[in-house]
């Protein structure tokens, strides 16, 4: 069968075809658009807190246009930055300067253009028709990944394209197999030959009694001299089956994903599932955040705001541990004056208690050099 070219592979074709694809894709957009996306403000003694009176952090967090949640919103851009390689949105300013809502845009629909002047221009052009929109760039949210021109981005699929071909001809390959070439699981064997009424016979009686579940685990009796043989799998095919495994795993480290959080667990134990949870936020969704989380900054912030503002999304709740060991490390920040009971409360989302905002350590420490406290003292 002649393979799938590098040229053939597209966003469509591959997650048409490919189950292991198509849940990289999912898992990563949806991850990172459930995680909390908030503005914070530098405050003036070096911390920071919610800037949740700007209209920013209402289109981020809240509801980004009439149409479309925060989640929806942010699902179509990482999908768009995954599959095509670019995110587009069309940004609505008040005339304080300030962003009051982002449009999605289809990826396939934008042109961009770089001017003699160095600026990018943005040619959109919608599916449905309506002429060509001319957007410039303080006009787009616009999130690329890995570029060449440092105008567009490129997407896994494309940077991959081999890899990607590869797996889709094996996909189509064991598609043909179970279409053109699939074995029974076994065969009866008579020492002479059937005739074709006998022969006629002995198939739909053999339909009738073990054909569908309620069928199944009947005792077959057999007479005439008939032996039942079971059919095994060939090396030939076990290669195959193999050869698909190693296809499915390149494809989740293409997009960054570990195997067990897609659904490959052939090598799935307790303690690497735990790990590869971690690794799923420190090498796809962490990378992934900053990327957004730049492109934002750059785009929906003035020159005057982003010296106190920015843009972070809130990665703590994906990379909480289980309960037994959250509260114990709780526990250890309360014993060395990291955190207050309010610090903690906040974090569980409960509400503050009263005199909960002090902060205690150790009776035992002291400064580095200085007498130990006498009996008396």
């Amino acid at each position: 069968m002649r393979g799938i070219g590098p040229g053939a592979v597209s966003p469509d074709v591959v997650l048409s075809n490919m189950a292991v694809a198509t849940r990289c894709v999912g898992l990563r957009s949806e991850l990172l658009a459930s995680v909390p996306l908030h503005v914070f403000r530098r405050t003036a003694d070096g911390g920071r807190e919610r800037a949740d009176d700007t209209p920013l952090y209402g289109v981020l967090h809240d509801q980004p246009n009439p149409g479309q949640t925060a989640f929806e919103f942010r699902e179509f851009l990482i999908r768009s930055l995954d599959l095509r390689g670019n995110a587009y949105a069309r940004i609505e300013w008040d005339r304080a300067g300030r962003v009051t809502a982002l449009y999605p845009l289809e990826p396939d629909c934008v042109v961009v253009q770089r001017l003699p002047s160095g600026r990018l221009r943005y040619k959109h052009s919608p599916a449905g028709g309506g002429g060509v929109e001319i957007l410039l760039a303080e006009e787009v949210l616009h999130v690329r990944g890995p570029s060449r021109d440092a105008m567009t981005g490129m997407s896994p699929i494309q940077i991959a394209r081999g890899a990607m071909a590869l797996a889709l001809t094996q996909e189509v390959t064991a598609q043909a197999m179970f279409d053109n070439a699939m074995r029974p699981s076994g065969a009866l064997v008579y020492p002479n030959e059937l005739k074709d009424a006998p022969r006629a016979r002995l198939r739909d009686d053999l339909k009738k009694r073990f054909e569908g579940a309620p069928n199944a685990g009947r005792v077959l009796l057999l007479d005439g001299g008939a032996k039942f043989e079971r059919m095994s799998m060939t090396s030939e095919d076990a290669e195959f089956l193999d050869a698909r495994k190693l296809s499915n795993e390149d494809v989740a480290r293409i997009f960054g994903m570990p195997p067990t959080t897609v659904g490959i667990t052939d090598k799935a134990t307790y303690s690497n599932t735990e790990q590869e949870a971690r690794a799923l936020v420190q090498n796809a969704i962490g990378p992934l955040a900053a990327r957004v989380e730049g492109a934002m900054k750059r785009c929906l912030l003035t020159d005057a705001g982003r010296r106190t503002l920015y843009v972070e999304h809130d990665l703590a709740g994906i990379l909480r541990g289980d309960m037994q060991a959250r509260f114990e490390a709780y526990r250890i920040g309360r014993e060395i004056g990291v955190y207050s009971a309010n610090d903690v409360r906040k974090k569980e989302n409960e509400p503050p208690i009263a005199n909960g905002d002090s902060y205690s350590q150790p009776v035992n420490w002291q400064p580095l050099g200085a007498r130990p406290p006498s009996a008396a003292q």
